[in-house]
Formats: C-alpha cells, sequence, structure tokens
C-alpha cells in the first residue's frame, strides 16, 4: 500500500497515511474517465440553440411565380430552403446533451483519476483545513510551505469556509467539499491538497 506523508500548515511531515490500493493504485482506464469528463462537461451545456425551418418563418403564402411559361422551376413559397429569408434545413434545435453511464464506470473513472494524481506525485495530505487564515496572503504562504504549484484544488471534509474566503481572489484555487469531488476538477488541477478525513471518506465511499 501507498504511504504519504501528512502535513501540517507549516509544511512540516507529523506522520504517515497508508492509502488503500484498491482506490489510489488501480489499473487505470483512460477510456472510461474520457467518458466521465465528456459526460460533466456536456451536462453543463444548455442545449437551447434553436433555428426556424420552414414552417416557421413568416411570410410566403403567396406563389413567387406562376406555374408554368416562366422557364423556371416550379416554386410554391419564397419560404422554401434555396430562398433568401427561407427555412433553415436540418438546423439545430432545442436538446438535452445528457447521458447515462452506468455507476461502475463513473467509479472507475475517479478511482483512474486519484491513480494517476498519485503516480505523478501530485497528491498532499494535511492534517485540517479547518484552521487556515481568512488572509490571502497567508494561503500563498501556505501554498509555498506545501511545495505546490499551478492550478490547486483543496478538498475538504470539514468546513472550509475561511479556505474558500481566502482563495476566492485567486483563479488557480478551488476548493471543494470531500461529497463534491469529481474527475473533472481533479484533471484540471495540478495539485490536490486534501486533510486526513477526505482521505478516508473517499476510501469509504469508493471501496
Amino acid at each position: 500500500m501507498a504511504k504519504l506523508k501528512v502535513l501540517n500548515l507549516k509544511g512540516e511531515s507529523s506522520k504517515d497515511v497508508t492509502l488503500n490500493d484498491s482506490i489510489w493504485k488501480v489499473e487505470t482506464n483512460d477510456l472510461v474517465l474520457k467518458k466521465e469528463l465528456k459526460l460533466q462537461m456536456d451536462s453543463l451545456r444548455q442545449g437551447t440553440h434553436a433555428v426556424k425551418g420552414r414552417s416557421d418563418v413568416s411570410g410566403g403564402g403567396k406563389k413567387p411565380y406562376r406555374q408554368k411559361g416562366t422557364g423556371n422551376a416550379r416554386q410554391g413559397t419564397t419560404r422554401a430552403p434555396q430562398f433568401r429569408g427561407g427555412g433553415i434545413v436540418f438546423g439545430p434545435t432545442p436538446r438535452s446533451y445528457g447521458f447515462k453511464i452506468n455507476r461502475k464506470e463513473r467509479r472507475l473513472a475517479l478511482k483512474t483519476a486519484l491513480t494517476e494524481k498519485l503516480t505523478d506525485k501530485r497528491v498532499v495530505v494535511v492534517e485540517s483545513l479547518e484552521n487556515v487564515s481568512t488572509k490571502t496572503k497567508d494561503v500563498k504562504s501556505l501554498l509555498t510551505s506545501l511545495k505546490v504549484e499551478g492550478k490547486v484544488l483543496f478538498i475538504s471534509a470539514n468546513d472550509a469556509e475561511k479556505l474558500y474566503l481566502a482563495t476566492r481572489n485567486i483563479g488557480t484555487i478551488a476548493v471543494i467539499m470531500v461529497d463534491e469531488i469529481n474527475c473533472y476538477d481533479i484533471v484540471n488541477a495540478d495539485y490536490i491538497v486534501l486533510d486526513e478525513d477526505s482521505c478516508k471518506y473517499i476510501e469509504e465511499a469508493l471501496n
């Protein structure tokens, strides 16, 4: 089983935590992970796009010219697609982009995302995130102490209001509760920082 050092808010090691291999060291499945990421991103699409077909546009009640004798093809309305101002053929209509994914696939996708982050040594475990200062400069010092940079995802199992207040002006930091954990946020982050209780929650939920 993999072991990680548990750090305090000063970046000092206090003890070790043992991670469950069935969660953090699985055989990765990039296809399932891609499917889950697509599901998440597609769910954000409103799907309200629409255009007017020939039955929706106004006008066109009169035949544009007589049936015979003009040398042109016969036409019944100027609202037909071939005319300017006519309806659109096979245009987009309101729809939902959502699709179904099996529960086992969602679990495997999340395990894959966690495994890849741990393999790349991008996981940091801290004792707690409750006592973080509400000052942004203190959080920047915390990032330096933990030796993390770039996009950072904080995962907390307890009250994270102080951390949220301190990081809301930093565009590269995201804070979520452990029950909101998802593949997109994990993959999008360069580092994930979580407390001990979050580790236990994740292992119990995915085991």
